[in-house]
């Protein structure tokens, strides 16, 4: 995606809602919305005849609703990221969205910056959970999680626990770099070596293998 703007559909049946989303998302120059849809079943439609990049998706929409608008959109076009974006924490809509493909779970009342943040990171594939969100999805993995081994192989450093704690949070690397007083750069190294000692690929694997292993 690099020199090219992020493609956007809008489904929510609110159409105030969706009017200052578009307001707000043409504010940044990578992002362009190309369409809008009021309930699940148009969100299908017109993600078929536009191709987006991403999909901010409600989840209580007539007709159909906005998680098995994802099921349906991820089996048809699967190179298409979509992104929860609702009112509702509840564990149910949690975790309904992320197993019908979901990349991201996002409450509507998100800052600005972070919710462009989500976008950019969807696009390369990765998650993007708030906070609140990530919290309910580890201690429910935590909770169903068999037992696993009592130690690493190679045990992490204290600089290291400090930063999966902070990745467990919720916390983006700059965010991290902050708090430590560190640069975002040594928090990459840190976060590369965390996700190659607990043998996973990305931050909220990490946050639940961790869990399993007791490091949090």
């Amino acid at each position: 995606m690099t020199g090219q703007r992020i493609r956007l559909l809008l489904a929510d049946d609110q159409t105030l809602f969706r009017e200052g989303l578009r307001t707000l998302l043409s504010s940044q120059p990578d992002l362009e919305v190309i369409g809008e849809a009021g309930d699940g079943e148009e969100a299908l439609r017109e993600a078929a005849r536009l191709c987006p990049d991403v999909v901010l998706m409600d989840l209580r929409m007539p007709l159909l609703d906005g998680v098995a608008a994802t099921r349906r959109l991820r089996a048809m076009q699967p190179g298409c990221r979509v992104i929860a974006l609702t009112t509702f924490d509840d564990d149910e809509y949690i975790f309904d969205a992320l197993r019908a493909g979901a990349i991201g779970y996002l409450l509507k009342d998100i800052p600005a910056r972070k919710l462009f943040e989500a976008i950019r990171a969807a696009v390369r594939g990765k998650s993007f959970l708030q906070p609140s969100v990530a919290a309910k999805v580890v201690a429910e993995f935590a909770r169903l999680s068999a037992p696993a081994p009592a130690s690493l192989v190679e045990p992490l450093s204290e600089r290291e626990l400090q930063v999966l704690h902070l990745i467990a949070g919720g916390s983006t690397n700059r965010e991290i770099a902050a708090r430590l007083c560190i640069t975002p750069g040594t928090v990459k190294n840190h976060v590369t070596s965390i996700l190659g000692k607990l043998g996973v690929g990305d931050r909220t694997q990490a946050a639940l293998r961790a869990r399993e292993l007791n490091l949090l």
